[in-house]
Parts: structure tokens; sequence; C-alpha cells
């Protein structure tokens, strides 16, 4: 047995509401994040750098540099929506001064990223290797240091 039906015309306006109830998930998805890079490199009298790089708290990358990887440049990215965000730096960074002896220093510093997306960050120390801080050398703006130590950091256990 075969039954017909006929299904009733759509109107343009409940068409209209059917495509948009279709289309606003998609639209509503997430904000797409913001995103930088960080290069960090080996100093000439560094044997070894072991860097964490931490944005709002949150651990973003882990760089391992020596002899075989001098310099490392990562992608970082960042929650949507924000243009200020908190940064730390920690790391053991081991050299060999003048006199032959080799020393680890604990570095660690915070600051603060101002609109950092599209920026591209270098990882610098100064004062003999206690102060580590991010800097844009295109907009010097774009990242404030705050000298000092971080309560951010912890040596790893591993």
């Amino acid at each position: 047995m075969t039954r017909s039906f006929s299904i009733p015309p759509i109107s343009r306006t409940a068409l209209a509401v059917c495509a948009a109830l279709v289309t606003a998930p998609l639209a509503a998805g997430p904000a797409l994040a913001g995103e930088f890079t960080v290069t960090d490199g080996k100093a000439s009298a560094e044997i070894s750098e072991v860097s964490r790089i931490y944005i709002d708290g949150v651990l973003a990358a882990t760089i391992r540099l020596n002899d075989q990887t001098p310099e490392k440049t990562i992608r970082v990215t960042t929650p949507a929506g924000r243009l200020e965000h908190t940064y730390t730096l920690c790391g053991e960074i081991t050299i060999r001064t003048p006199e032959g002896r080799v020393e680890t220093h604990e570095v660690n510093s915070d600051g603060t990223l101002h609109n950092p997306d599209h920026h591209h960050f270098y990882a610098l120390g100064s004062d003999n290797f206690t102060e580590f801080f991010l800097q844009d050398r295109d907009d010097l703006d774009a990242a404030e240091h705050h000298p000092g130590q971080s309560n951010v950091c912890a040596t790893p256990v591993s």
C-alpha cells in the first residue's frame, strides 16, 4: 500500500530561521586565540640552559639548550579576549667561568606582555645571568620586565 502525502510550502521566514539555527553554533564557536613566538639562545659562556615559560601562571613551554641545540623558537598561544598577559621565566643556566669553573645559576623573573599577538620576543639574560626577561627588539613597549625574583618558579624535581 502506498500513501501519498504533501509537504506544506515553507515560508521564506521559516527557511531563514532554520538556516540561522543550523549556522548559529558555527558562528558562536570558540574565538581564535592569540599567538606570539619566543626565541631563546645559548650565550657563548653557557654550557646548557633549561628555561620554562609561564603565561598567565600556566606552563606554556620548556626550552632545553646545549651545544647541539644552541637556539630554539617556540610558538605560544594565549586565551582570546585579553590584551595583557603576565609571564614568568624560570630556568637553570650552567656556565663555565673564565677560570674554568662550572656554575649553575637559577634565573627567574616576571613581567607583563602588552598585546603580544604576532610579536616575536627574545628571552634575554643580564646582570651576570641573574635577570631573565622577554623583549621584542622591534617594539620595546610590548614587554615590561619586573626586576627581582619570581614567586612562581620552583626548581623542578625529575
